[in-house]
């Protein structure tokens, strides 16, 4: 198989799906480069480059709430799950089950 075919429909597929990782994430306050390295660690690379605007677009949409933290020599700017962004996670988490049981429930049929 290609590797350049491949790379391009497994990054369209993690970016219908970072969306989702980074609301269930941020259920605890996480800073952006803390969420890169969790996602990291969990197997869901993200770049930076990525992630940051996401982070933007998702707070604007009431989605992420965010505050900064001051008290050390670097600011940083903390982001959580806000209440719509919750609600949403758990409608997305629901398709999401229901998409994989369906490719699950198609995998090996004949035709």
């Amino acid at each position: 198989m290609d590797n350049e075919l491949l790379g391009g429909h497994l990054q369209e597929l993690r970016r219908g799906t970072v969306v989702l990782a980074c609301l269930a994430t941020l259920e605890h306050p996480r800073y952006g480069y803390a969420l890169l390295e969790t996602l990291d660690a969990a197997g869901f690379a993200v770049d930076g480059n990525t992630l940051y605007p996401l982070l933007r677009r998702l707070e604007k949409q009431g989605l992420l709430t965010s505050e900064w933290n001051t008290d050390e020599a670097r600011p940083r700017k903390f982001y959580r799950t806000s209440a719509e962004g919750a609600q949403l996670r758990t409608r997305l988490m629901t398709e999401w089950r229901s998409l994989d049981s369906a490719i699950e429930g198609l995998d090996g049929e004949t035709p």
